[in-house]
């Protein structure tokens, strides 16, 4: 089974399940974005199930009653998971698992951009506890950071790790995996590759090997 999820964070519909269809094989899971979302609407997150499971990369960031609404917006339309942000309270978090059902939940933890590491590092820890006692699937963590992934990871338990930063932002997806990562997720090196197909098959074996 592949553990590669592909940040498909193009803007046009068509283009979009272009991807989608030519790189579904090789991949976990498609995650859907913002961008995408606004320009092509909620339906792509539908069309996109087709081909592959979709998590709707929303970073939900609100109190629970509105957390509990986006949530619940986004499994109408076939979403396998969601992501959302647990520094606004462990209530939020609470509600969008209570909310979400069977559609898994996966908490930020530590972004991988360097902006991170001006408040979001220092919470992590905290942030993670968050997500294992409330029931969240899984957790973000950067591959950008291999210590702290590594760190992470033994806080973590068995919640899964889906990890971001490869490629354009110069994380390593062997180095993840070792790291404790257990999915890989890869937006420009693949979708704006002029053969996403064959990145994307190249991607998932190096993880893979």
């Amino acid at each position: 089974m592949s553990r590669l999820i592909l940040a498909l964070d193009v803007l046009e519909r068509e283009k979009a399940l272009e991807i989608a269809k030519k790189t579904a094989h090789y991949l976990y899971a498609i995650k859907v974005g913002w961008p995408l979302v606004m320009n092509a609407g909620m339906g792509i997150v539908s069309e996109i199930s087709q081909f592959s499971k979709v998590i709707c990369d929303f970073k939900v960031a609100d109190i629970p009653n509105t957390t509990r609404l986006i949530v619940r917006t986004t499994k109408k339309y076939g979403a396998s998971g969601i992501i959302v942000h647990s520094f606004v309270g462990r209530d939020s978090v609470h509600a969008a698992v209570e909310e979400a059902g069977d559609m898994d939940v996966f908490v930020v933890t530590e972004m991988s951009h360097p902006g991170a590491l001006d408040f979001m590092q220092e919470n992590a820890e905290k942030m993670v506890k968050i997500a294992k006692e409330e029931g969240a699937r899984g957790i973000i963590a950067p591959a950008t950071r291999p210590e702290r992934l590594r760190k992470i990871r033994k806080i973590a338990g068995d919640l899964l790790i889906l990890s971001p930063g490869v490629g354009a932002q110069g994380g390593k997806a062997r180095d993840a995996i070792e790291a404790g990562a257990d999915y890989i997720i890869v937006g420009r090196s693949i979708y704006n590759a002029e053969n996403p197909e064959k990145k994307a098959k190249e991607i998932m074996e190096e993880i893979l090997n």
